[in-house]
């Protein structure tokens, strides 16, 4: 508990200290990458002083162009550890409620973050539409399709949102399997516990070989449980004994 009381704390000081002044920058420069990198550079500092190491594989699986990230969630502790391996700016689709935290909530619209409601289908469509219109203009996405934390750290069932962009903009999928994070923070819990986290990228799948929006997900989340530990593999999967190795080196597109 002292672990989230300390990031809790400190990282409320320098979202203090750091965040109007960058803020009233982004809006004069119209340049998000400051206000950004600011945001995750200073969150992985506080995940680091905690003892939580993150780290990293298949950097050199990214495309270099335009696409969507998608990853698992099992834990509070997987978000600052996946965006922080990712080595570019991207954009989120986040829960409404988040952006009405004071100074934090005009961060995530300073760096183009789009508020999703998904408790209300038409309002979650419209998210989609702009997210997908902001693909097109080139801004790259992180999604996760599973649209919640799991319960239990094992992948969940996928919705379509993600796949839905990724085909209508015509990029690349690059599939995010993390492990290890549900053990630093557990669902429902404020205790960090000091461990390590693995993020890796998977192959890119290309969107545009596949018609069928079911199909393009059943291939990605196929990938995506290949390559995570058995114990966060879903349940159902027929081959949950199959290799790590075929989701990281297969290119499945």
């Amino acid at each position: 508990m002292l672990r989230t009381l300390f990031i809790a704390v400190f990282l409320s000081l320098y979202i203090l200290i750091v965040g109007p002044p960058l803020l009233v920058y982004t809006l004069i420069a119209r340049n998000p990458d400051p206000i950004y990198w600011a945001g995750v550079k200073g969150v992985m500092f506080f995940v680091k002083a905690v003892g939580v190491r993150v780290h990293v594989r298949g950097l050199e699986r990214i495309p270099p162009g335009v696409c969507v990230f998608v990853a698992n969630h099992t834990s509070s502790a997987d978000a600052p550890a996946v965006v922080g391996a990712i080595p570019r700016r991207i954009a989120i689709l986040l829960k409404a409620s988040l952006f009405k935290w004071p100074i934090v909530g005009q961060a995530f619209l300073s760096a183009h973050f789009i508020p999703v409601n998904r408790s209300a289908r038409e309002s979650a469509l419209s998210s989609i539409e702009k997210a997908t219109e902001a693909l097109k203009r080139g801004q790259s996405f992180l999604i996760y399709p599973e649209g919640t934390r799991s319960p239990d750290g094992r992948l969940q069932e996928f919705k379509k949102g993600a796949v839905v962009m990724a085909i209508k903009a015509g990029v690349p999928i690059v599939p995010i399997v993390c492990s290890g994070a549900h053990r630093v923070m557990e669902k429902g819990s404020l205790v960090i516990r000091p461990g390590e986290i693995l993020v890796e990228f998977l192959s890119p799948i290309d969107a545009s070989a596949f018609e069928n929006r079911d199909d393009l997900n059943h291939c990605v989340r196929r990938a995506m449980a290949v390559a995570l530990p058995p114990d966060q593999r879903p349940i159902d999967f027929a081959t949950a004994d199959s290799s790590p190795e075929e989701g990281r080196s297969a290119n499945v597109s």
